[in-house]
Formats: C-alpha cells, structure tokens, sequence
C-alpha cells in the first residue's frame, strides 16, 4: 500500500513537470493571414515555434524556428538656437541666431551685431547735449541719407569748420570724401548723359531755326528783286 501511493505521487509530479513545460514551449504571439497577406509584428522580441509528430510511427519528428526582430532607429532631437535679447537695454546691438540639424548630427550658434546707426544717433544726442550742436550735425552728416538731405536743404554739412557756400565748394573740390561719393557719381554721369540729350536737342532746334532764317531770307530777297523788276518796267515805260 505504501509502494503504491509513493509510485502515484512520482507519476503525479512528472505530469505537473511535463504540463509546466509545455505551457512555457507554447508561442503566446500569434500571425494573421487575411487575403494572402501576413500582419508582421514589430518590436524587439523572440519566438519560439515547436511542432512534435508522434504516434503510429516508430520516429519523432521536432522542428524548431526562431525569429528575431530589432526595433527601428530613434531620431535625433532638432537643433536649437539660442536666444539672444536686447529687450529693456540700452545698447546698439542685436542678436542673431541660427541652427541646422540634420540625421544624427545637429549644430547651433548665434551672436550680437552692432547697429552702428543707433551708435551715430546715441553719440549725436551726447555732443548736442554738451552743446556742440555743429559736431552733432557733422555726426550725424557720416550718414549718407543725413548728408544729401542737407545738401539738398541748401544748409550742407560742414567741412573741416566750413559752413555754408564755403562747405559746398569744399565738397565739391574733395569729393572723394563725400559719404555719398558713390552715389554722388552715378548722379553726375547720369545728369551728364541728360546735359547732352538736351544740348543735342537744343542743337537740332537751333539749326532748324537757323535754316528757317535762311529760307525767309531767301523768299524776301526774291520779293525784293521781283519788286525792283517791276519798279525798272514802269520807269522805261514813262519814258518812253
């Protein structure tokens, strides 16, 4: 009687060892195939597949397939720029920045830039404070807008203490060093080009009238001859 209980407790934990095992063999991912297309699973993951053919044979056939997937690449997280303010500061600059990024490599930068114009008008509003209201135009008058809107005025910018008809002809004789200068030549030539077109006219017209004159002459003097012809025949004829 004791033989037989210690036997069936044997064969009772081998069929709770062999179910475990077959319960841990079993593949719990399963595959659709819906119109001859299979729904693939992703994701990094392992399955097992075991099929075991046995009975009325005398061999036992186990095949076994294993698959292994990998999940895809992260992207790199975009570039940044920087911020750069000069909100409630009282100071001529500005802030640029940038960034680029591109498949596993990403860059940023920036920097200040100088308002030179804001730095010009800061120093003029200080040297007319101070009174030196002449430097503050002649600051001001670096500008190239500044100085051919006072030319312009007829009150142009000073030249080395030269105001007035004095500062034109300073100017005008060292042009080079006007802020304009570019500007200046390309205006020169092309009023030049104008003075010409208009001289070239002025030209045509004059010789029009001039052949006008000459026509007019012309027509009085065959008037006159014609005149004295007529003259000369009356004459002869009282006389004879």
């Amino acid at each position: 009687m004791k033989n037989t209980i210690t036997l069936a407790t044997i064969i009772l934990v081998m069929q709770i060892v062999l179910t475990f095992s077959a319960v841990r063999a079993t593949d719990t991912n399963t595959q659709s195939n819906q119109s001859g297309s299979n729904t693939n699973i992703t994701g990094g993951y392992t399955s097992t597949t075991s099929n075991t053919y046995s009975g009325g044979q005398t061999n036992t056939t186990t095949n076994t397939t294993t698959s292994t997937s990998n999940g895809s690449d992260i992207p790199v997280n975009s570039a940044n720029s920087p911020s750069y303010s000069a909100m409630s500061q009282d100071v001529c600059s500005m802030g640029v920045s940038g960034s680029v990024s591109t498949l596993g490599f990403g860059v940023s930068g920036g920097k200040h830039v100088r308002d030179l114009n804001c730095e010009r008008i800061k120093l003029s509003k200080v040297l007319y404070d101070y009174g030196m209201k002449i430097a503050a135009v002649s600051l001001l008058c670096q500008d190239e807008r500044v100085f051919e809107a006072m030319l312009m005025a007829g009150t142009p910018c000073p030249f080395e203490g030269k105001i007035g008809p004095e500062a034109i002809a300073q100017w005008n004789k060292y042009d080079v060093e006007r802020p304009d200068y570019e500007t200046y030549i390309q205006k020169l030539e092309q009023r030049s080009r104008i003075d010409e077109e208009l001289a070239e006219i002025e030209r045509q017209e004059e010789a029009k009238r001039q052949q006008e004159k000459i026509q007019k002459a012309i027509i009085e003097s065959k008037i006159l001859e014609t005149d004295l012809e007529t003259k000369e025949k009356k004459i002869i004829n009282v006389h004879n």
